[in-house]
């Protein structure tokens, strides 16, 4: 029996398995659920990812993709001129206002890592990509300690549900850059 080319396939389960997580969290990811929302064989995803843990470093590797897209279309922090924190608070607006899903399901996966130590490698790429970012801007320490006033700012909107507001954004952000 000739075997078929499905060179999309490694693709599919990745999209499924974020899928997946965003319709039941992460307790409901599995090679099999991945594998029946992929609509392919069990063996497929196992052959692809050894570990459930290799597929979760997949999915928060193509979910942080959102965050990082936000900040390279607004282009506003690649710039050396303006309002920093009025830069940033904008570029989180635009992100937390978005598709909601994808933000929520982006620190599910985020958070996973607490518990799943494979996932921190890749988890800890969004706080350095945006602190080197931002270092462009302002120095490497102020730069960190801004990564984690804005997660920290997604973290209290995402769990509340109090919408995001930018004027406040703005004001906490500016108190960190010297």
């Amino acid at each position: 029996m000739a075997r078929r080319y499905d060179p999309e396939r490694r693709q599919r389960i990745i999209d499924a398995a974020i899928r997946v997580v965003g319709e039941k969290g992460l307790a409901g990811l599995s090679h099999r659920s991945a594998a029946a929302e992929a609509d392919v064989p069990l063996g497929s995803t196992t052959y692809h990812f050894k570990s459930l843990d290799e597929l979760m470093v997949a999915a928060l590797r193509q979910a942080s993709e959102g965050f990082a897209k936000a900040v390279a279309a607004h282009g506003a922090l690649d710039g050396s001129g303006g309002d920093l924190a009025a830069d940033l608070a904008r570029v989180l607006g635009e992100w937390l206002g978005g598709d909601r899903t994808g933000v929520e399901l982006e620190y599910e996966l985020y958070l996973a890592a607490l518990r799943r130590p494979a996932l921190r490698p890749v988890a800890a790429e969004w706080a350095d990509d945006l602190a080197a970012r931002l270092a462009h801007r302002t120095d490497p320490v102020t730069a960190r300690a801004l990564v984690a006033l804005t997660d920290g700012i997604c973290l209290q909107v995402l769990l509340t549900g109090v919408p995001y507001d930018e004027g406040y954004a703005r004001e906490m952000l500016a108190r960190v850059i010297p």
